[in-house]
């Protein structure tokens, strides 16, 4: 297999052009880098994959509010997810 290094430019132009693997490299990269304004803004343009990276961290922090955001961006993932938490006992509190 052969490797290759793609630049940023490159892959935002196949992007930009309807690629979705590209689109989904550049989460990844975002991911990488910690750049969650780069990881929303992948998700307004469509990139599932950057919603499930998106969502991932904000339930490990238990980011209700981001969840629904993401959810309301168009990732079904998030909605669980923060279903998921809204129904999960807490500490304390008995049904």
């Amino acid at each position: 297999m052969e490797n290759t290094n793609v630049d940023r430019e490159t892959l935002r132009e196949l992007a930009d052009g309807g690629n979705e693997t590209a689109l989904d490299r550049l989460a990844d990269l975002a991911d990488a880098a910690g750049d969650l304004g780069e990881l929303s803004e992948l998700l307004d343009e469509g990139s599932m994959h950057a919603g499930f990276l998106l969502t991932g961290r904000a339930a490990a922090t238990g980011d209700l509010r981001e969840l629904q955001r993401i959810s309301d961006a168009g990732y079904d993932g998030a909605g669980g997810e923060l279903d998921r938490l809204l129904k999960a006992p807490t500490a304390g509190h008995r049904d």
